[in-house]
């Protein structure tokens, strides 16, 4: 096994990584399937498996949210894997080999979310049409990337939205986002007009549309980073997790990378099942895990409700202000955690 194992980094770098007695320690809890399981071996756990060998041997009807990031349309190596880009066609054939077999596993009531990007995304969507009820598609802003000199820079990808049947959980009171007003309306009386007035600033609380612009893609001052190459912020499965499931669902991830998915369900108190082929990541998702035990904390999560961008900092640094605390650590080591 090729592993993700602690190596020489900048002194302020939080990114997660695995000692050698830590990879010994956490292989021991990972699943192996030989045939067919039922829904109570699988909860809470994290199998170390090709998603293709052990699809046939997952139970029927069991999940209630499932979140898939499959590898995109393109060439890129994942640790002791690898994925090659294809034509659209290709890709789409590709996807319509395991997809369907996945969908026998989900209750009547289940959400599906399928992350893509513009050379995947069309494939994606054609497929899902067939199987499910496709509800909106959601684009989000991924501020990482290179520019490009012939070209537009390349900064957001897709997450579609779909459900098995009209009857499935939305809960928009949970995942409205509190923005910044810039230019706030009040009533004849001059009282706010839809938004709140505090010493941290002027706040709405607004609903949850689908472009999602207040994300940050981890990095590795967060504390959440690992060193997978496609890792999606925390925030970003909150959203989804905390959207369509209730407290106690049962959400599945059969491309795990570094756990993320598993990690946010553990920490908003859902049950999880995560697949994925390599040892390394499998490792990792359980060292957040264990973490997750302690640390609920979600960056860009706050108070039951979303922060836009850089805003929750601000509002942090007005509270210690206003209660006498010392607004030096903010502005350490600490900064990077609150950033947004």
């Amino acid at each position: 096994m090729r592993e993700l194992t602690e190596k020489a980094r900048a002194p302020r770098n939080r990114t997660i990584t695995l000692s050698t007695d830590e990879v010994t320690f956490y292989q021991k809890k990972l699943l192996k399937l030989s045939g067919p399981t039922s829904a109570p071996d699988l909860e809470n756990k994290t199998i170390n498996q090709d998603l293709f060998e052990v699809l046939d041997w997952l139970p029927a009807s069991f999940v209630d949210l499932l979140f898939i990031d499959p590898p995109y349309n393109l060439t890129k190596s994942f640790n002791t894997t690898a994925f090659n880009e294809r034509s659209t066609a290709e890709y789409r054939d590709w996807f319509e080999s395991w997809f369907p077999k996945l969908l026998r596993t989900l209750k009547p009531t289940a959400s599906v979310y399928i992350c893509g990007d513009w050379r995947s995304s069309a494939a994606i969507h054609h497929v899902a049409e067939e199987h499910l009820i496709v509800r909106n598609r959601i684009t989000w802003e991924r501020e990482k990337g290179r520019g490009a000199k012939a070209n537009w820079k390349n900064c957001s990808e897709d997450i579609w939205f779909c459900t098995v049947s009209e009857t499935y959980t939305f809960n928009v009171d949970a995942v409205k986002l509190r923005r910044r007003v810039m230019a706030p309306y009040t009533d004849s009386e001059g009282n706010p007009k839809d938004w709140d007035k505090t010493e941290s600033g002027n706040y709405r609380l607004t609903h949850p549309s689908n472009v999602w612009t207040d994300l940050t893609v981890p990095f590795w001052s967060m504390p959440e980073n690992t060193d997978h190459p496609t890792q999606k912020p925390e925030k970003l499965v909150a959203k989804i997790i905390l959207g369509s499931s209730k407290p106690g669902d049962l959400v599945c991830d059969p491309f795990l990378g570094s756990g993320t998915t598993s990690v946010v369900a553990e920490k908003l108190s859902r049950r999880y099942v995560g697949i994925e082929i390599d040892p390394a990541y499998c490792c990792l998702a359980e060292k957040r895990l264990a973490m997750a035990k302690y640390d609920k904390s979600i960056q860009g999560y706050a108070e039951g409700v979303f922060w836009e961008r850089n805003s929750l900092q601000d509002r942090r640094w007005a509270l210690r202000k206003r209660s006498g605390q010392s607004v030096l650590p903010l502005f350490g080591q600490g900064f990077d955690k609150e950033r947004e």
